[in-house]
């Protein structure tokens, strides 16, 4: 029998898959499939296992490609932070940022965002259809009870703190961000209209990249008047925004330019707020975690007080893990997209300081076969979790791989096996009649073979580790 210190177990109802759906990446009718099992409640141990395991939550729904089957193999993608550099068009987006925080500065142009998954996914929406033909009346104050009853009848405490509610549920997805007008009258620039011919009464159009090498040599001559040692300003000028870096090889860090000073007079102010939010995921503060706590956050950004995006993470024992992010689509000329994930990536180098083994970034699933989906592998370094042996290659390896086939074993070594595969079946954890108990004794009394054929999937997909801790309900 499994024991659970830190309060309540992890209580799932498994869904085995049965039919094709239509995808949400390559629109093909009936090229989707996937597993999944709705999560009552969820430990973060358990959930950072599954995810591990190629499990992923969109709300209380975990589900699992089936990935040798479905249209558009979709691999968990992790980054590490303490090794990360941002690329060039990541420090773009950053300083398109301060530049709209200290000048009010909006560029010109459409820009293309790339936001982290959405508030419903399309690639799940049939897993969804599923639930819902399923019409699931599971009550959970009721499961509850029953395992508290249960609990109890073996002299266990199963007493578990609620957390403290600071704002609404994840049905905050449903309320349409920036309604309003944004604050200060923010305006956008649209890309004008093409017209017949060029304009003569404007300048000749020019590459970026020729604009970028004259905007630099003026700004040599600018800070080195006398032609003298780079990277000492001229005296009398007044400080740039983004001063010269030293006579240094060493890149700026991430935080340093994120958290670029801004001048007292800046035109906006760019605010974060933290707070949990309602998700399957048991929150839990044990003394050697975060200071927030493990669980379900939802991160708000503030701009002028006005809300202009929420991110919802979770907090795991080895990472954040990216979930959803909403923002007003009147603020996409600041790649809010780009932008959150940078932050989220910083915010996990802040965890990794008070708690040492916190030190990945999630971003969901990466899809090579998705042009949109690729841009995840621009977070480097990253690794792409092998769907047979589930462990980690650096995202370099399985490129070539990828570029010859849709599905793939990432992993080299032939003999290689899941370390954590189903090994002991009857060990699993089943939740009946208000009653825990290994499925070898469940099953004696079972005389359904479809039933354990369910089982034993449900099993070889979670792991020997989840099974025998997760109680599976048996209805």
């Amino acid at each position: 029998m499994a024991f659970w210190a830190g309060g309540s177990p992890s209580i799932v109802d498994y869904f085995p898959s049965e039919d094709f759906y239509r995808c949400g990446y390559c629109k093909n009718e009936l090229g989707s499939r996937s597993n999944g099992m709705w999560a009552h409640s969820m430990t973060v141990q358990d959930y950072q296992d599954l995810i591990d395991r190629g499990w992923r939550r969109s709300g209380k729904y975990v589900y699992k490609p089936v990935m040798n089957q479905t249209c558009c193999p979709q691999y968990t993608i992790r980054c590490r932070p303490l090794q990360f550099q941002p690329s060039k068009s990541h420090k773009k987006v950053l300083k398109k940022m301060l530049k709209f925080l200290a000048k009010g500065e909006i560029p010109k142009g459409s820009c293309k965002d790339e936001p982290m998954d959405s508030t419903v996914d399309d690639a799940v929406a049939g897993d969804f259809a599923l639930i819902n033909k399923l019409d699931i009346q599971c009550d959970l104050k009721t499961l509850s009870d029953d395992l508290k009853e249960s609990l109890e009848s073996e002299g266990k405490n199963s007493k578990k703190e609620e957390p403290h509610e600071l704002l609404q549920s994840q049905d905050f997805a449903g309320e349409k961000l920036g309604s309003g007008e944004p604050s200060h009258s923010v305006k956008v620039h649209t890309v004008p209209k093409p017209g017949k011919g060029a304009d003569l009464s404007k300048p000749p159009c020019r590459k970026a990249k020729e604009i970028r090498k004259e905007r630099r040599r003026l700004k040599l001559l600018q800070q080195n008047p006398a032609g003298g040692q780079d990277g000492f300003q001229a005296q009398g000028q007044p400080p740039s925004l983004f001063p010269a870096k030293a006579n240094s090889n060493q890149p700026k860090a991430l935080e340093d330019l994120i958290f670029e000073s801004l001048p007292e007079n800046a035109s906006h102010k760019l605010e974060f707020t933290r707070f949990l939010c309602t998700s399957p995921l048991e929150a839990e503060t044990p003394p050697n975690g975060p200071d927030c706590g493990y669980g379900s956050f939802h991160q708000q950004y503030w701009l002028d007080g006005k809300i202009i995006a929420v991110g919802v993470i979770d907090i795991l024992p080895n990472c954040v893990s990216s979930v959803y992010l909403y923002y007003d689509p009147d603020y996409s000329f600041l790649s809010l997209g780009v932008y959150s994930a940078l932050r989220e990536i910083a915010f996990t180098r802040q965890l990794h300081e008070k708690t040492s083994q916190l030190s990945y970034y999630y971003m969901g699933f990466y899809i090579h076969s998705c042009p949109k989906m690729k841009y995840k592998g621009q977070y480097r370094p990253s690794d792409l979790l092998c769907p047979e042996t589930y462990v980690w290659v650096p995202i370099e390896q399985c490129l070539p791989s990828l570029e010859n086939s849709k599905y793939c074993r990432f992993n080299q070594d032939p003999e290689a096996v899941d370390e954590d595969r189903s090994t002991e079946p009857d060990r699993l954890q089943v939740f009946h009649k208000r009653a825990i108990m290994p499925y070898g004794v469940y099953k004696k009394h079972q005389k359904d073979p479809s039933e354990e054929a369910a089982v034993l999937q449900y099993a070889s997909l979670v792991g020997q580790k989840c099974s025998e801790r997760m109680l599976l309900l048996r209805h």
